[in-house]
């Protein structure tokens, strides 16, 4: 692949792309931006399209179907923007991973990151992320949480997460600062102090080199005639997830629900506040016209919490999200981790044609036959299957599945989660699956 470098090679290398897109499909990236971008709105909106719309990850995939290490992700963000656009050109599904998640490995160093491991730094350069849970919010904290989140984020929480953050927690609390920082201001000339400012600046530095490579790769993607499911803006997914996730870790929130249930759900309701109070509207000139904002679920699915459970811990924030999303302009998709076939009627609060729901183990016929008419379902082709199956294995379970899912619309083909291991002619059966059988 060529080198991504300055504005005008990109731009030199963009009309090439156009021009031979043009001149294979006879229609220009417009063209067929909009063809796409109805087949997938028509959808959504419970409207037959002319026929059932694909979409396809990148990611690892991306870089293993480019050749590279997966450590490309966090260590040669060029070669990698590259490998995912090659993803969205060589196999043109209706809807595209937006953008080009990436973090720089060198910052993550730097900072002395603890709760994730990367390809090329903690792990081998060819092993995929990996996300260490942990209890980095104590259960007796939930008070200072709530009630004064900055000064627990900066002197408690970054700490635990980056090793470098450890002077931090030597500050006083940020609200005692009400006569200035004159008793403060002498920890900054301290040797720990300065080196941490040092270190504080080479990962800034690092990461906006990244961001700098990285800029404007959704609206690439958009340009050469494909939409795109970027993960941020608007209100974001799970409050509960939050907790469980990035702050008490799945055995703290779990135990959580039976000691300080209380505490539990009044830190849900202040997440969802903060969050409602910061969301904006999509960027028009970023989101193109379906505006679909991703959000991953986690701890909300049968394994994880009882029904009852659900009702009462993770439904009610969701759903308030959710609703203001929608009002903002997004288009929610629920990415549903695990298995919903217990709480797929949940989901018939929310408006008509207004949501994704994506399944990864759900019962894609159950999920049809209580939501076809309300809501847009998509997924589930199995993982094991594009990763070891055959071909024909992934042809023969696409057509079973747009034959239940795909009729009358309301259905978009999807795999059922990251495609990391994939074999590329699996993740072509797939895609070439919708232009075979659709109704």
């Amino acid at each position: 692949m060529a080198t991504v470098g300055t504005r005008m090679e990109i731009s030199q290398e963009e009309k090439r792309l156009r021009d031979e897109i043009e001149k294979k499909h006879g229609k220009t990236p417009e063209q067929l931006y909009e063809e796409r971008d109805r087949r997938v709105r028509d959808t959504i909106a419970l409207k037959e399209p002319d026929r059932v719309p694909v979409m396809v990850g990148a990611g690892v995939f991306a870089a293993r179907y480019a050749g590279l290490p997966v450590s490309a992700m966090y260590y040669d963000h060029i070669a990698f923007r590259e490998a995912c656009r090659k993803v969205v050109l060589d196999f043109e599904p209706d809807l595209a991973q937006g953008g080009v998640a990436a973090s720089s490995g060198q910052m993550l160093e730097l900072l002395d990151t603890k709760h994730q491991r990367w390809p090329g730094g903690n792990l081998p350069e060819d092993i995929p992320y990996q996300f260490v849970e942990g209890e980095y919010m104590k259960a007796e904290e939930y008070d200072l949480f709530m009630s004064d989140p900055s000064d627990f984020m900066l002197r408690f929480y970054l700490p635990r997460l980056y090793g470098v953050m450890t002077p931090v927690s030597k500050l006083p609390a940020l609200r005692t600062m009400g006569g200035g920082m004159t008793g403060t201001v002498t920890l900054f000339a301290t040797p720990e102090f300065r080196k941490l400012g040092a270190i504080l600046a080479r990962a800034g530095e690092a990461q906006e080199k990244v961001r700098q490579v990285t800029r404007g790769a959704e609206e690439e993607i958009n340009r050469l005639g494909f939409p795109t499911t970027p993960l941020g803006g608007g209100v974001g997914g799970s409050a509960f997830d939050h907790i469980a996730d990035n702050l008490r870790g799945m055995r703290g929130a779990m135990l959580d629900m039976y000691r300080c249930p209380d505490k539990l759900l009044a830190a849900c309701d202040k997440i969802l506040e903060w969050r409602m109070a910061a969301a904006t509207p999509p960027d028009s000139m970023k989101q193109g016209k379906t505006r679909i904002a991703s959000r991953p679920l986690h701890k909300g699915a049968e394994g994880f919490m009882s029904l009852k459970q659900f009702e009462k811990f993770y439904w009610p924030t969701l759903k308030k999200a959710v609703l203001r999303d929608i009002e903002l302009g997004y288009i929610p998709r629920l990415g549903w981790q695990g298995k919903l076939d217990s709480r797929l009627e949940y989901f018939l609060e929310l408006p008509k044609g207004k949501v994704v729901c994506w399944f990864q183990d759900t019962d894609m016929e159950r999920a049809k036959a209580i939501l076809g008419n309300h809501i847009c379902i998509s997924g589930n082709v199995p993982l094991s299957m594009l990763v070891c199956g055959t071909p024909q294995d992934v042809d023969d379970y696409c057509k079973r599945l747009i034959k239940v899912c795909g009729k009358g619309g309301g259905f978009i083909l999807a795999s059922g989660g990251a495609t990391d291991d994939a074999k590329p002619e699996n993740v072509r059966a797939m895609v070439d699956s919708v232009k075979k059988y659709s109704p």
